[in-house]
């Protein structure tokens, strides 16, 4: 089983230098952004969120590890929100590096960050899946995730 290590504030930079770009790239390919504002916005939303980096309350960024490597391999990203009667965990990023995908390393991380969500008293894990990431859907749903609202869009142009 993979190793989840909490991400160090040295590792935070290369992170964003990466989701960022990616994260403003899938929003401006849902139609979400244009392609002028992406980027910004994308360093907005991860400024709002992490405010405080990777010490951020309520911010749990994990290196995700090959144990039999020690090599990072991806990162998972869980925020927890304790505040409400039925505390829940929400997944804002899941990434295994593009070689490394196709080992099975993606459901080993859904699979162990369930156990840190139980260990942080969370109740439920949700998340949001862009719908042209059809492997990503495939693999929520082959763990058990189920769909409690559906995003719908209809192009006039």
């Amino acid at each position: 089983m993979i190793h989840l290590v909490p991400m160090q504030e040295n590792e935070f930079q290369t992170y964003l230098d990466k989701v960022i770009p990616n994260y403003a790239a899938e929003n401006i390919r849902a139609g979400y952004w244009s392609e002028e504002d992406g980027l910004n916005k994308a360093r907005e939303t991860f400024k709002r969120l992490l405010p405080d980096g990777v010490n951020t309350k309520d911010q749990h960024i994990y290196t995700v590890q090959d144990p039999e490597t020690d090599q990072a391999v991806g990162v998972i990203w869980l925020n927890a929100r304790t505040d409400t009667p039925h505390p829940i965990g929400f997944i804002y990023d899941i990434r295994i590096d593009e070689a490394m995908r196709g080992k099975g390393f993606g459901k080993q991380v859904m699979l162990a960050i369930e156990d840190k969500a139980r260990e942080l008293g969370l109740e439920s894990i949700a998340l949001h899946v862009f719908f042209h990431n059809t492997t990503a859907l495939g693999l929520y749903e082959k763990i058990g995730y189920k769909t409690r609202s559906l995003n719908m869009v209809k192009e006039l142009v």
